[in-house]
């Protein structure tokens, strides 16, 4: 589905990452990748997927440093001349305010989840755009939290709910240069970000009982998805948000 196509991947940790899962299917559909890692500590548990998925570039990348967001596209330009998709995976709170109530989050801890989690994705958006002369696919990752009240997800909730509705504005206003923007709702993953969500094996298994097919999601499974909404085969998918949670979603 995705010969020929180059396309960025931003927020993989390491291989057990709903990003490594993705990338390994973008990979799998005949796309060429840059990869991008936090720091030199993560760079050790990245490198392994981006050997995996036969990365051309594996660049460092903290979105709170403008600097280095340049330097990616600046790469990327100089590699492809041109972007066709790009995935934006990064989510980040700090502990005492993830794990406290919406009520008593404090207003620095808000500004950073809001500016890491959602924020970041619009600047990434603001450099792919110019790369997407012939159009292109643009992909974030929320979750279920963001449409109901889930225990212990606290305020990545409202973080998450500003996710989607930002990427609806980015397909409405990008759609005339048949730019795509949407959204992956993953069911419950044993990742290492879901890993500082307090009680999250709770959380898990109630996603596993509530949900019609009574298990949990795989990495693989969300990659699948992502590979598709990258592809000209959903050239007509804009502005949507895709559960792929084993049909969670559709249960109180």
């Amino acid at each position: 589905m995705l010969k020929d196509k180059v396309g960025l991947v931003v927020g993989v940790a390491n291989d057990h990452s709903i990003a490594a899962g993705c990338a390994k299917a973008f990979a799998r559909e005949g796309a060429r990748l840059a990869l991008t890692y936090m720091n030199d500590r993560a760079l050790p548990h990245v490198e392994p997927v981006a050997e995996a998925v036969g990365a051309e570039a594996l660049l460092p990348l903290d979105l709170t440093q403008p600097a280095q967001l340049d330097a990616v596209f600046d790469h990327i330009t100089a590699l492809w001349g041109r972007l066709d998709f790009l995935l934006h995976s990064v989510a980040f709170c700090p502990k005492d305010d993830l794990h406290g109530r919406v009520v008593d989050c404090s207003a620095h801890g808000f500004g950073q989840a809001m500016d890491i989690s959602c924020h970041s994705f619009l600047r990434l958006v603001r450099k792919a755009e110019p790369l997407m002369q012939g159009g292109g696919s643009l992909l974030t990752v929320s979750y279920y939290g963001a449409e109901k009240v889930v225990d212990h997800y606290n305020i990545m909730g409202p973080v998450k709910a500003a996710l989607e509705a930002v990427t609806c504005n980015v397909a409405a206003e990008l759609g005339p240069q048949a730019i795509r923007a949407n959204v992956l709702s993953p069911g419950p993953i044993a990742t290492r970000a879901a890993s500082g969500i307090e009680d999250f094996d709770e959380l898990m298994e109630d996603a596993r009982n509530r949900a019609p097919e009574r298990r949990l999601v795989t990495i693989d499974e969300v990659g699948a998805v992502a590979a598709f909404l990258a592809s000209e085969g959903a050239s007509g998918v804009t502005g949507t948000i895709t559960h792929i949670d084993g049909g969670r979603h559709v249960r109180m």
